[in-house]
This record gives C-alpha cells, sequence and structure tokens, in this order.
C-alpha cells in the first residue's frame, strides 16, 4: 500500500527571535492511500498548521513531508504550486471569490489542472455543481448563496479536479459530495444525529479535522476510517 502523506519530525514555528513560537512538536504521521483520517484536537492546538503545511500551502523548514510522493521540504514554489493542484483544500471558511459566480469558482479552479482524462473544464465545473445539489444556483454570486449553499460550492471547488487527496479542515457540513461517483461522506440529520456513515474510492484518501467536542461521533461503516485523538 502507498503512502499519500508521511511525515516525521516536523516542527513549525511563527514568529522570530524573541517573538518565536513553536506551535507543532516533532510530528510524525503516516496516511496510507485509501484511508480516511480524522484529526481532532482543541481550538489553537496547530490542527490547521498542520493541514496547511501537509497541503503545501505554507514551506516546511524543519523536518519531513511527503505527499502524493512529492517532496515538500525546502520545496521551491513551482513543486508547492504542483501539489497545491493536486489536492482538495477545503478550507473552515468557503473562501470564495466574491466576484465570481458558483460555476466560475469552480471552473477557475478546474482550468488549474488540465488534463485530458479528467475532460473540459467547463462540463467538470456544471456536473459536479449537479451533483452538491446547486444546479439553480450555479449563476449566483457567493452573497446570494446561503451559508450551507456557498459551503458546498467550495466543496465542488475542492472536488472537480478528482484530486487523491482531500484536506478538510473543520467543515461546516460534514459530507463531502461524491462527484463523478469517486467519494461519499454523509449524514442524515446532523447535527442532531451523531452518527456519519462512509463509503470511499480505494484510491481516494481523506485527512479531516474537527473540534474535540466531535471525538464522541460514532464512525460507522468504514474500515479504513482512522482516528487521531
Amino acid at each position: 500500500m502507498n503512502d499519500a502523506v508521511f511525515v516525521s519530525n516536523l516542527n513549525h514555528y511563527y514568529g522570530h527571535r524573541q517573538l518565536r513560537q513553536q506551535v507543532l512538536f516533532d510530528i510524525n504521521l503516516v496516511i496510507n492511500e485509501g484511508e480516511i483520517v480524522l484529526l481532532t484536537g482543541e481550538s489553537g492546538s496547530g490542527k490547521t498548521t498542520l493541514l496547511s503545511l501537509i497541503g503545501a500551502l505554507r514551506s516546511i523548514t524543519e523536518g519531513n513531508a511527503l505527499v502524493l510522493n512529492r517532496q515538500l521540504y525546502r520545496a521551491n514554489e513551482a513543486r508547492l504550486v504542483d501539489v497545491r493542484r493536486r489536492i482538495g483544500y477545503i478550507f473552515q471558511s468557503h473562501n470564495l471569490l466574491q466576484f465570481m459566480t458558483a460555476l466560475q469558482n469552480v471552473r477557475m479552479s478546474a482550468e488549474l489542472l488540465e488534463e485530458p482524462h479528467l475532460g473540459p473544464a467547463t462540463e467538470r465545473a456544471h456536473r459536479i455543481l449537479d451533483a452538491v445539489g446547486l444546479k439553480s444556483r450555479k449563476d449566483y454570486y457567493p452573497h446570494q448563496l446561503s451559508g450551507g449553499q456557498k459551503q458546498r460550492v467550495a466543496i465542488a471547488r475542492a472536488l472537480v479536479n478528482s484530486p487523491k487527496l482531500i484536506l478538510a479542515d473543520e467543515p461546516l457540513h460534514p459530507w463531502i459530495a461524491k462527484p463523478v461517483g469517486r467519494l461519499l461522506i454523509s449524514s442524515s440529520d446532523w447535527p442532531r444525529n451523531k452518527e456519519v456513515r462512509f463509503s470511499w474510492s480505494p484510491t481516494i484518501t481523506v485527512f479531516l479535522t474537527l473540534p474535540t467536542a466531535f471525538s464522541a461521533w460514532k464512525m460507522a461503516d468504514c474500515t479504513k476510517l482512522r482516528a487521531v485523538l
């Protein structure tokens, strides 16, 4: 089995000189291809920082990290950009561009990774917005959408390129839509019903974070799920 993520002896700091503060301490983590890994922790414990390093949104300066067989330690900007394009990243906030419609936000992401086997960017954007239930909202701007609809656009944007690795940072809705039959993480009557059911593709890897308060969830029907508490 291949490693989608391999992290060893990872440390990270914010600030400089007397203001320097360590936020990650000797992190070691292996996520196998096809696994769904849940990381929980208190606010401020470094979950977002870890995801941003794995997602190539920050540079790694101390320790080692291989993501999708690409070395991130001391990686140049070109390599970091290449890794970002191959990862589906779902942020805590939707981070949609306000001057673009839902379709344009998703299509822009699709255009960043033009590969023949994926199909035309516009076609993919339409298809995945249909899959997340926004068929009638494609031409709406973010300010015209509800919070849940904006999060679904963000999920569609993250999944439009059929990424092999999905990073989800405390997603507001704990389901990741199934694009083109690839992956489904769904919940019925959430959050009152704390049972979350998963089905997955064996080639898709998911690493998501949730606050400690959610660690009591009953994870059902997913032998691939692994919790890191």
